[in-house]
């Protein structure tokens, strides 16, 4: 499904990423593991193509210069050149690290804002499964944002980003929103750092990754669980 090769990014003469190849397979989920600045954000916005739009303000305000390389293929298609828009409408969707939702708007309207590539009826149909997923956000439908605790902003951004219908999810930094989840079903997630989801709902409530890549100073390490070569090339 997603098939990255030979990442490398530089934060000017930072190497942030370093020759990282990761491999994701459909009805696979892949734990990335790692220290703080290990490289697992960076990891994450080059896949889903935000480091491309954080490299051109960068370039517009005179900033830090980012220089990116590598290839990219997602279900058989290079979109190393293509736009994070472009790739969301594909099916590539992140939900970044510090839940990064619309603070001023309810639980509902940031579900409706997620669900701006969807039908009517997917919208409804995914809308009712978050809830599902998360019930605490059930009786939280008209709070504003800015006034959930952290953990539910947390599920609120992961409820909004599977509204988006993504085919592969990105997670930067889940764990907090299971701090206040009372489902079972979310055990076991909380160590993890990063996790790639591959969208079949049997997938998204699964207790644990099917291998893993550590990443150290932005150099992959070693793998972790079962066929971790099937994930890290």
């Amino acid at each position: 499904m997603l098939e990255a090769t030979g990442l490398m990014v530089f934060y000017e003469n930072m190497l942030a990423l370093n020759n990282v190849s990761i491999r994701c397979e459909e009805n696979r989920i892949i734990g990335v593991f790692g220290a703080n600045s290990a490289g697992k954000s960076t990891l994450m916005y080059t896949l889903s193509g935000i480091m491309e739009d954080i490299k051109k303000k960068e370039e517009m305000a005179g900033g830090e210069r980012i220089t990116v390389s590598g290839k990219i293929q997602f279900k058989g298609i290079d979109i190393t050149k293509l736009k994070p828009s472009e790739r969301a409408r594909r099916g590539l969707i992140l939900c970044p690290e510090r839940r990064r939702i619309f603070k001023e708007s309810s639980v509902l309207e940031n579900l409706k804002i997620g669900g701006y590539l969807a039908t009517p009826a997917q919208s409804r149909e995914t809308m009712d499964y978050v809830f599902k997923l998360f019930p605490a956000l059930v009786k939280l439908k008209k709070r504003v944002g800015g006034f959930l605790s952290g953990g539910e902003q947390q599920m609120l951004a992961i409820g909004r980003a599977l509204m988006a219908q993504p085919a592969l999810l990105l997670l930067d930094e889940p764990q907090s929103a299971h701090a206040s989840d009372p489902d079972p079903r979310h055990e076991g997630h909380r160590s993890r750092e990063t996790d790639f989801y591959p969208c079949d709902r049997t997938v998204r409530a699964a207790r644990a990754p099917h291998c893993g890549l550590r990443l150290h100073s932005g150099k992959r390490g070693s793998g972790h669980g079962g066929d971790a070569a099937g994930a890290v090339e």
